[in-house]
């Protein structure tokens, strides 16, 4: 179980982060505790593998990367995991993921590529069908984003002002 204190750090970090010299102390102050028990909860979700990463989201269309497309992969069961790897440690790959197909949609491994134009993402995905074997794919490219946001997992809920 979570403790009040560790929900509201959790919800804190869910949105946009200040862009300021110490972030951290803004954010404590928005909670009503210290930075240092702030940085302290954080470490310690960390720690504790609640917390996995912490990163920030670069919206890549607005720099720039237009051609993002979603390949999905018919992989062999025993080579995915193996596959997988393969294919994440290409730069543009952002997301790797293990689904499970169906009888009308074989697929069962997910790329999503990024890259300056369609034309570029086609020939990341040339290079990895040849470096990890599988040739049976198909893709689906973005033609419009409706809904990108991050989960949230607790919401601070502060008290309406009369």
């Amino acid at each position: 179980m979570l403790t009040d204190n560790e929900k509201k750090v959790i919800a804190s970090i869910q949105k946009d982060i200040p862009v300021e010299k110490k972030p951290y102390a803004q954010i404590a102050q928005n909670l009503g505790i210290e930075e240092r028990l702030f940085l302290t909860i954080l470490k310690a979700l960390c720690e504790k593998g609640i917390i996995r990463r912490f990163g920030a989201t670069l919206r890549h269309q607005k720099s720039g990367f237009v051609g993002n497309v979603m390949a999905a992969w018919q992989v062999p069961e025993t080579q995915v995991d193996a596959i997988g790897h393969k294919m994440a440690e290409f730069t543009q790959v952002s997301h790797c993921y293990r689904r499970n197909p169906t009888h009308d949609w074989p697929y069962n491994l997910y790329t999503m590529v990024h890259a300056k134009t369609e034309a570029f993402c086609l020939e990341i995905i040339r290079k990895i069908s040849k470096k990890t074997g599988i040739q049976s794919y198909t893709l689906l490219f973005s033609k419009k984003e409706l809904k990108k946001t991050s989960m949230q997992y607790f919401i601070n809920k502060r008290p309406h002002k009369k």
